[in-house]
């Protein structure tokens, strides 16, 4: 029996002892989480490449003002059956031409398309960053949330400890009480289940607090999340400011700078956009064309004629004096007026209204949600409060009905069975005390972020 009683305190012993080496390992602190997480995850990195997206494309609408222009230089063979230059008879030969030009040509006007693609442009880069904003905010309030689940369960685990600690002298005492006959041996029995259970909780303990660091690490991209651990802290469940305002202050000031407006808001301006964008098409346009050109043959020339009036032949002349001598310019302007299209250009703009009511739909759901939400968090928190306040309430009456036991159980008026279960509430209870303290401390957290109070201050 005695064997059995040190293998019950070695295997306390070894969990001691494996906290203590995991002690040794770096402990990260909830600053230290959510910064790596805002400059790790994955979705971030999406967000921050469709922000260098939404940067091209404004790129691509300021390049739109821009006049284009091109070069071309070509270089042929002519084989076979041809004019000859300089007989005008058809006949076999091989001859060369080179040919050389410039073209530029510039959109002076195209139904103020251009002007309304960069104004989209500016705003779909302003969503880009609010939509970057509000998943840092979603990706800082998952890490703080997985943060305080890890400080919950090694609470909790301390405590199951301390309980299986606490049976294990209980135990000892018992048979010692039991061997010199002051107690049945059905509380010695009764003592040894107990402990059975206490190593029970202490490993589910154990799983749910490796569970929760493994959340957490697989949040943070972390490759050795093994040796993943976070400092101790002991957060205070202490109130906030923010739920001394009344409801409607608070979701004033969360449409005033919650990006999830701004998104909804700047999607709206972007549909906006779209409609004078298909409008604009179905205006005239007016494009301003200039092009250089010159070239050279590499066949004989006629220079004259005798006096008998045959061709003088004479070799080409020099390249270069040939695209010097056959330079020309032409240059314009082409307007073009749109009759019919098929429908096409009146489709679209009557396509990008119905998509403008479809995004202004989305809107007025967003302010909504964004009012469901922040009336619900605050409901959360005040709830969460209540029952932290009921717990400690509980947690103080269980105490005395504990200590109680413990002095009945100590003079023989309470038996082992009965006292068991009054630990067994009481543990319950400091269990039920460290859930409710962290859930009550997530839900202000939540409340505080709509009232536009970061999860930490971003470095």
């Amino acid at each position: 029996m005695k064997n059995k009683i040190r293998n019950h305190i070695g295997f306390v012993f070894v969990l001691l002892v494996g906290l203590n080496i995991q002690a040794q390992t770096k402990k990260w602190t909830i600053e230290e989480c959510v910064n790596y997480a805002l400059e790790h995850n994955i979705n971030i990195k999406q967000s921050e490449l469709d922000m260098k997206s939404a940067a091209i494309d404004k790129k691509d609408a300021v390049g739109n003002f821009l006049p284009n222009l091109n070069s071309s230089i070509s270089h042929s063979w002519s084989i076979g059956a041809n004019t000859n230059p300089v007989t005008n008879v058809r006949e076999s030969q091989t001859t060369q031409y080179s040919q050389v030009g410039l073209s530029s040509s510039v959109t002076l006007y195209s139904g103020l398309q251009n002007v309304n693609r960069l104004r989209r442009a500016k705003l779909n880069q302003l969503a880009s960053q609010y939509k970057l904003t509000k998943m840092q905010d979603d990706i800082s309030l998952y890490v703080a949330n997985a943060y305080l689940d890890i400080l919950f369960n090694k609470e909790n685990l301390k405590v199951q400890q301390g309980q299986a600690a606490y049976d294990l002298k209980q135990l000892q005492r018992t048979e010692e009480l039991v061997n010199s006959g002051s107690l049945p041996k059905g509380d010695l029995l009764d003592m040894k289940a107990t402990i059975a259970s206490d190593n029970q909780k202490v490993v589910a303990a154990e799983n749910s607090l490796l569970i929760s660091r493994l959340s957490l690490a697989q949040l943070l991209q972390l490759d050795d999340f093994q040796n993943f651990d976070i400092a101790d802290v002991d957060i205070e469940a202490k109130g906030s400011p923010v739920m001394a305002e009344t409801p409607d202050a608070i979701v004033g000031k969360a449409k005033e700078i919650r990006v999830e407006i701004k998104v909804a808001q700047a999607n709206l301006d972007l549909a906006q956009r779209d409609i004078k964008i298909a409008r604009g098409s179905m205006q005239p346009s007016l494009t301003f064309g200039y092009n250089f050109g010159t070239n050279a043959s590499y066949s004989d020339r006629i220079v004259g004629v005798d006096g008998s009036g045959t061709p003088i032949i004479a070799a080409p002349l020099p390249v270069f004096e040939q695209f010097s001598n056959n330079k020309g310019h032409n240059f314009g302007l082409q307007l073009n007026v749109p009759i019919f299209n098929g429908f096409s250009a009146k489709n679209n703009v009557e396509r990008s209204k119905v998509n403008f009511q479809r995004t202004k739909n989305a809107f007025d759901q967003a302010n909504l949600d964004l009012e469901t939400n922040v009336y619900k968090a605050i409901t959360d928190a005040k709830g969460a409060l209540k029952t932290y306040e009921s717990s400690l309430a509980t947690l103080e009456a269980r105490q005395e009905a504990f200590n109680y036991a413990k002095e009945k159980y100590a003079v023989g008026l309470m038996n082992a069975f009965d006292f068991n279960q009054s630990q067994t509430v009481f543990t319950a209870s400091q269990s039920d005390v460290i859930r409710a303290k962290y859930d009550y401390i997530f839900k202000v957290k939540v409340v505080e972020l709509y009232f536009g109070i970061p999860i930490i201050n971003k470095q």
